[in-house]
């Protein structure tokens, strides 16, 4: 029994590929109560080395469309305010995974843990928003009144964290379920963040088109320069919400000794 947990064990030590489908969101400025009323969708790949029943280094690359809508929520400073903004996402992470039970393919016991992991990922995006009928990249008519040159980046580094569940469905193939949190070190994931820019200065430098896009606000009088826009002391946050199958190829090089079936 002892030789054959370390062989199997041993076999733990091989690699993972796989893919997975799901659903993604948005926290912040635009949808601060935490609404799940925009949600969108998502897909990546993963991969993922097994280096022992409990510790795993995985890298993910994904993407997501996300959303959000000011019309949408219960403050009425936001319906007022009337902002809104879709982006793709495209994540690139590399996080450690835990499990919480032994984790051994094949075995006829520990074929299923929950886990948690955690790590960083890069994040690229752009917002933009839609204006009579015509679409619009928000950074490029600096809502909040940037200088030329002085916009934010389109993409940000993101703490990533989350947990899931993995089970065996045979020997080589497991189904993942996974909650995943990026917290990007950047507040304009949505294009909100700071205040209301002098609309005068706007207009001479990036034109008509950006004040309208920067005060989309539905009463008059509401949108004061420097007045509040936006909460910059909290970043935006984004999940995916997926479920993926993934191909197991660590027993290739297993002996026969491991190879139980169940």
């Amino acid at each position: 029994m002892t030789l054959l947990y370390s062989v199997q064990t041993h076999c733990q030590k091989g690699f993972e590929l796989g893919g997975h489908v799901g659903v993604s969101h948005y926290f912040g400025d635009l949808n601060t109560q935490y609404s799940l009323s925009d949600l969108g969708f998502s897909m990546g790949i993963k991969a993922r080395r097994n280096f022992s029943e409990r510790i795993c280094l995985s890298g993910s690359l994904d993407y997501a469309r996300i959303s959000a809508s000011d019309e949408n929520s219960i403050n009425r400073f936001q319906r007022v305010r009337n902002l809104s903004f879709f982006s793709d996402i495209f994540d690139a992470s590399a996080t450690v995974e835990f499990n919480f039970f032994p984790y051994i393919h094949g075995s006829e016991d520990d074929y299923y843990t929950p886990y948690i992991y955690g790590g960083v990922s890069f994040m690229r995006y752009n917002p933009k928003a839609t204006l009579n009928d015509q679409t619009y990249v928000l950074r490029d008519h600096a809502t909040e009144g940037q200088i030329n040159g002085g916009e934010y980046g389109l993409m940000t580094m993101a703490l990533a964290f989350g947990a899931g569940f993995k089970w065996d469905i045979n020997r080589d193939w497991s189904v993942n379920v996974q909650i995943n949190g990026r917290k990007p070190f950047s507040d304009y994931i949505d294009d909100v963040s700071q205040t209301y820019p002098d609309f005068f200065s706007l207009r001479n430098s990036r034109g008509e088109i950006a004040v309208a896009l920067s005060d989309r606000s539905i009463e008059p009088d509401f949108a004061i320069p420097g007045l509040q826009r936006g909460n910059g002391k909290t970043n935006d946050m984004v999940y995916f919400i997926n479920i993926g199958i993934m191909k197991y190829f660590g027993q290739l090089h297993c002996p026969a000794i491991s190879r139980d079936i169940y």
